[in-house]
């Protein structure tokens, strides 16, 4: 690989999370609203009783979390704490810092989010391909087909809406909410919590999967439709190879890069929708946290949590755009 490529490209990850941190700072500003006043209202509200002196308490906050310094003192300051991955406390769940409701959440969303998000790819190429392949029996295609062209438009939050309405409160077969049940205390060496674990975790990781499954079932069947009509699949059938043989190393693998370069590029939708999941099943994840930290004004915690999102997706593409010289030989960052 050319050094200086890398360097671009490293060059470009750095422009591309600042610019995404200075707009992640300037948002939550914007709604012109006061953070600090905010809580103090609601928890006196809740409380049931009128805080007399909010003033001077709001005052006393905002120099606490450095409200009262100009604006551009505060970006400067923001600036410098993200990149030492300090995101400050949060302002809703004083005096937790905002680290610890990441770490908190971050295992749940990946946990849900890795083995929806391959379930679906590994699945949807497989069926995809098979789509397209000529011997593949004709009423396969017409029983696959109409769903995948079905599930392809439903956001991942609409489908989850409706499964949680037909399996959870119509039929019951799952629970409606969390990661586990209520008023159940964690032990991952329980056999029983983990059962309860993986059953909450079904009716999510399905919205997800069976949302994503139509897209990459139907873009691996338009790619498959080009491929399977190329010299070197021809001339593999020629030389007498297993069917089988042809569809997985020559037609499937090269149909599949195209493919790949779609994962990269969707996801930041993936990680979006997987995070509006989280907040239709009350998931314990960072989606659920960024929700009532938006409803509560809490900067501090979106900021952490956008930035972390920022920051995930970029690091992904970069990656990706690395590595793919180890999936398609015919790609190359060296000089000729």
């Amino acid at each position: 690989m050319r050094l200086d490529y890398l360097l671009r490209r490293l060059v470009l990850f750095v422009v591309v999370v600042w610019v995404a941190a200075t707009i992640n700072f300037v948002l939550p500003r914007l709604s012109g609203g006061n953070a600090i006043r905010s809580q103090l209202v609601q928890q006196a509200a809740q409380g049931g009783y009128v805080q007399g002196n909010i003033d001077a308490m709001v005052a006393e906050f905002d120099k606490e979390f450095g409200f009262d310094k100009p604006l551009w003192q505060q970006y400067i300051t923001y600036l410098w704490d993200i990149s030492h991955l300090e995101f400050g406390f949060s302002m809703a769940n004083y005096p937790t810092r905002v680290s610890t409701l990441m770490a908190s959440a971050l295992p749940w969303t990946l946990a849900l989010l890795g083995l929806s998000t391959a379930i679906a790819f590994s699945l949807g190429i497989f069926l995809g391909g098979l789509l397209a392949w000529p011997k593949t029996p004709r009423f396969i295609v017409n029983v696959l087909l109409p769903p995948f062209l079905t599930l392809s438009a439903v956001p991942y939050y609409m489908l989850g809406l409706i499964l949680l309405w037909v399996l959870a409160f119509q039929t019951h077969w799952f629970p409606i909410f969390g990661a586990y049940s209520p008023g159940t205390i964690p032990d991952w060496s329980d056999p029983e919590f983990l059962k309860d674990v993986a059953g909450h975790m079904v009716l999510p990781s399905l919205s997800i999967v069976l949302s994503a499954l139509g897209f990459w079932a139907l873009g691996m069947r338009a790619m498959m439709v080009t491929v399977q009509h190329d010299d070197f699949v021809q001339y593999a059938e020629a030389k007498g190879l297993k069917g089988r043989t042809v569809f997985f190393r020559y037609a499937g693998r090269n149909a599949l890069l195209p493919q790949v370069t779609a994962l990269g590029l969707t996801i930041g939708h993936i990680l979006s929708g997987a995070l509006l999941v989280e907040i239709v099943f009350s998931y314990p994840g960072i989606g659920n946290v960024l929700y009532h930290s938006i409803r509560s004004y809490d900067y501090f915690a979106v900021q952490g949590i956008v930035f972390g999102v920022i920051v995930s997706i970029t690091l992904a593409t970069l990656i990706l755009d690395l590595l793919y010289p180890k999936i398609d030989p015919r790609i190359t960052y060296a000089k000729s």
